[in-house]
């Protein structure tokens, strides 16, 4: 199975900043993209950023500017910088994958992390 790991959540004032890493491991054959979903108190998930293997990024436009999504293939990880916070930036952050378990896999297949607690004071 694959295995999704985040790190880097926490409390932090309006206008800093703090990194989200996502770590990807277990049965994986290749992955295509990875990236961040949000899910603020009481609202719907949101997709925040993505990022291809190839290196193609695209961003939801409430954080364009504020944030920046890398990654590392090697690593099967993904990071995302986030600067400038709002408060309405406070969110669970869930990571996602679309891998292949082998390579006889035909389809990607979406895979989720547990979670990280994003809080933006103000």
């Amino acid at each position: 199975q694959v295995q999704l790991v985040e790190s880097g959540g926490g409390l932090v004032q309006s206008g800093g900043s703090l990194r989200l890493s996502c770590a990807a491991s277990g049965s994986i054959f290749t992955i295509n993209a990875m990236g961040w979903y949000r899910q603020p108190p009481g609202n719907q998930r949101e997709l925040v950023a993505s990022i291809t293997s190839g290196g193609s990024t695209d961003y939801a436009d409430s954080v364009k500017g504020r944030f920046t999504i890398s990654r590392d293939n090697a690593k099967n990880t993904v990071y995302l910088q986030m600067n400038s916070l709002k408060p309405e930036d406070t969110a669970v952050y869930l990571c996602f994958c679309y891998a292949m378990a082998d390579s006889r896999s035909r389809y990607f297949e979406k895979h989720w992390g547990q979670g990280t607690q994003v809080t933006v004071s103000s």
